[in-house]
């Protein structure tokens, strides 16, 4: 049986896309430490996310952007990219796992669906999801970081840390800033 994990990254940020990713592991070629990508170092995810790249049946991975988050929220965004990236993987799988409590709409396609709380720490698919749903995340910020160095995208990943919030108020938002999340800490209506 095919069955594809299913995680995200980026649900948190004040800044920058949410990242989904589906993975289907090959049971004749396993990945020895696959965890919660939370519970690896940068350099232990760039080593098991090469490894799941050549490895694995099926890599896929879908993002929403900040305009999307800012449109349907952060969750449904999430779910979004989920769907986009089972949609994306080169062969369906019998089972699809994601992480947490709340399953994609997955309408259209036969398959068996189950949502695990903790489910990155629990199976092996969805915690390589979760891997490659991280480290692409952590790319595209360095994407961002060259673009907007003022902000430290690098070292905070556009998460909420007192670097981060300092430089919004001494600088203003970019268009990388998730309003829907900016309200609630700088009072702000617009990007700059």
């Amino acid at each position: 049986m095919l069955v594809a994990g299913v995680d995200e990254a980026g649900r948190g940020p004040l800044a920058g896309p949410v990242v989904a990713a589906a993975v289907i592991l090959n049971p004749n070629s396993p990945i020895e430490n696959l965890k919660d990508s939370k519970l690896l170092s940068a350099k232990k995810r760039e080593y098991l996310f090469e490894q799941i790249n050549n490895q694995a049946l099926a890599v896929s991975w879908s993002s929403c952007s900040v305009i999307e988050i800012d449109s349907i929220n952060i969750l449904q965004a999430s779910l979004l990219a989920m769907r986009k990236a089972i949609l994306n993987l080169k062969i369906m799988p019998n089972q699809v796992l994601v992480d947490g409590n709340i399953l994609p709409n997955l309408s259209g396609l036969v398959v068996d669906a189950r949502a695990i709380i903790k489910g990155d720490q629990l199976e092996p698919a969805i915690s390589a999801a979760s891997i490659i749903a991280k480290v692409i995340r952590d790319r595209l910020m360095l994407e961002l970081d060259q673009k907007y160095p003022i902000y430290g995208f690098l070292k905070h990943k556009g998460y909420g840390t007192k670097e981060h919030v300092a430089a919004l108020k001494r600088y203003g938002q970019t268009i990388e800033h998730r309003n829907s999340f900016l309200k609630k800490i700088l009072g702000c209506k617009e990007h700059a």
